[in-house]
């Protein structure tokens, strides 16, 4: 019989600063406390979420993304409905019950009917669920997509702070990033969002304000990491706010566990970028709970490049699903082969459900 519980209380901003402020020496202790949440949230499995990045075409000019568009160095492309149905058909064989397709924002009613006809064959022809990363839509074009069988949506707001938002994105602001969550959540599709560390003016304020923004939207998914700037942007040449101490990208990861024990936290592939060969591990041993391996057609992984250093650019699809399932049981965890959806405040672990 499943146990009901009490939702953990929502950590005051004070707590939560005094995370992101743990001294290097004690930073040990606070991912040990995070990866047991984590334990007692999520379990030991590892869900593997593998993205398709259909599109790289972006009508949108972020300062900071090698895919906008004003770059004119991208070789645009888009990828059919067949060549994605045919990577989603092999995806369950390698562990990876979720799809993610995710492409630049570029909205057209020819094209956001064309997904949603992809969405629905999927849905048809493999046992997986659907979450699509496109960015912001009118609410009746999530209402189609979810009508043809989408299962989650990814959709950052990248940080809490209006101002710093307006600078980085002249295309919309960070109030029509939050509509568009809230029409997610309205619809009953798992929403997922979450923020860049590292942003250029961004204090430890700023990053204790998006983990609380999280808990606050209730978040199904949070996915975070460093700020990357590509070279070819007119941030190319910022640095990371945290670059004289990286650790805080997983400060961060482990104080996002703790002020929100059930989301569900992927090991983004940008921490790889920041920490070669071994940043994906780090996270998982530091709260996060999902994979999101690279399962792109390899002729087009170059083409889609958000930021510099992006990992596994030649590798085929089954190439990648095999090193993340040995990098995964080398860290002694399992694969989740089910779903892995959205966990619940409401039905938890015995024990009062707490962050302790």
């Amino acid at each position: 019989m499943t146990r009901l519980v009490a939702p953990p209380p929502s950590p005051t901003r004070a707590e939560v600063l005094a995370w992101l402020d743990t001294p290097a020496a004690e930073r040990s202790g606070l991912y040990r406390r995070a990866d047991d949440v984590r334990r007692r949230w999520c379990g030991e499995a590892v869900h593997l979420r593998g993205i398709v990045e259909f599109s790289n075409v972006c009508a949108n000019d972020c300062l900071y993304c090698g895919i906008r568009r004003s770059n004119r160095a991208v070789r645009r492309y888009r990828i059919s409905a067949d060549e994605i149905l045919e990577v989603a058909r092999r995806m369950a064989g390698w562990g990876q019950m979720t799809i993610v397709l995710q492409a630049g924002e570029a909205p057209s009613e020819v094209g956001d009917r064309e997904l949603g006809a992809t969405i629905r064959r999927i849905k048809q022809e493999t046992p997986l669920a659907v979450t699509v990363s496109v960015g912001n839509r009118p609410r009746e074009v999530y209402a189609h997509w979810r009508e043809c069988g989408m299962d989650r949506y990814l959709l950052r707001f990248e940080t809490s702070d209006p101002a710093l938002f307006a600078r980085l994105h002249p295309d919309c602001t960070l109030a029509d990033r939050l509509r568009c969550l809230e029409d997610l959540r309205d619809l009953g599709v798992e929403v997922g969002s979450g923020f860049m560390i590292g942003l250029p003016g961004e204090t430890l304020d700023t990053l204790a304000d998006n983990i609380l923004l999280c808990r606050r939207l209730d978040l199904d998914m949070v996915g975070i990491g460093p700020f990357l700037p590509h070279p070819d942007t007119p941030l190319g040449g910022e640095r990371n706010a945290w670059a004289k101490d990286p650790e805080m990208f997983f400060v961060a990861l482990a104080a996002l566990r703790l002020a929100h024990p059930r989301a569900r936290i992927p090991a983004t592939t940008a921490f790889d970028a920041a920490f070669p060969g071994r940043g994906r591990d780090l996270a998982l041993q530091r709260g996060a709970d999902v994979f999101m391996p690279n399962s792109t057609p390899a002729p087009r992984r170059r083409d889609y490049q958000l930021y510099p250093g992006k990992p596994c650019v030649d590798e085929e699809p089954g190439h990648c699903a095999e090193c993340v399932v040995f990098r995964i049981r080398g860290l002694g965890r399992t694969l989740g082969l089910d779903l892995g959806g959205a966990l619940r405040y409401p039905v938890g672990p015995p024990g009062n459900g707490g962050i302790s």
